[in-house]
């Protein structure tokens, strides 16, 4: 008797937490077949693919390499715990606990949340030389890397805040970092 009562007890542990993975799995919708946060094998999808598939703010900055205007990027002055997304494919990119302050205008980094999630490329643009962060998964253009990040790494990844997805850890309030 009291191997069935566990047995029903944890059926209906597991209904409820199922319940509740699916629905917040379906507070997020996207038109975007190729995107996902769980696959990590690299896409090969052409730009007009993607024209036909993503906002034209994001198709300019991730597949064009354009920049959004400093300080006016939703995640510039913001620290909440999560995860950071590729807004394009759904890539893992950053843990929050890699953010860190800074006055540059953009959400930056000391390091990707694994080795592969970026690719790097050299930029010489702008009378320049620096190295431009890709996605490790779809190749889209997220910002760049710079020389002058905080210990352990040293580097600054200084990333597109259109380019990022965010998903909480929990449902502590966002605060300024500031």
């Amino acid at each position: 008797m009291k191997t069935m009562l566990v047995k029903a007890i944890l059926v209906f542990l597991l209904i409820i937490i199922s319940g509740k993975y699916a629905a917040q799995s379906s507070n997020f919708k996207t038109k975007n077949p190729y995107y996902s946060r769980t696959v990590t094998t690299p896409l090969h999808v052409s730009n007009a693919e993607w024209k036909k598939i993503l906002s034209p703010e994001l198709y300019q900055v991730a597949r064009e390499g354009a920049t959004e205007t400093a300080f006016t990027g939703k995640y510039d002055e913001f620290d909440q715990r999560g995860t950071y997304y590729c807004a394009v494919c759904g890539n893992a990119l950053f843990l929050s606990t890699s953010k860190f302050a800074t006055t540059c205008g953009w959400p930056s980094f000391y390091q990707p949340v694994r080795t592969n999630s970026v690719k790097y490329r050299k930029d010489t643009s702008h009378n320049m030389v620096r190295a431009e962060v890709l996605c490790g998964r779809c190749d889209s253009h997220l910002g760049h890397m710079f020389d002058d990040g905080p210990k352990p790494t040293g580097k600054r990844f200084c990333m597109n805040s259109v380019c990022l997805d965010f998903v909480p850890n929990s449902k502590s309030p966002a605060k300024s970092l500031k």
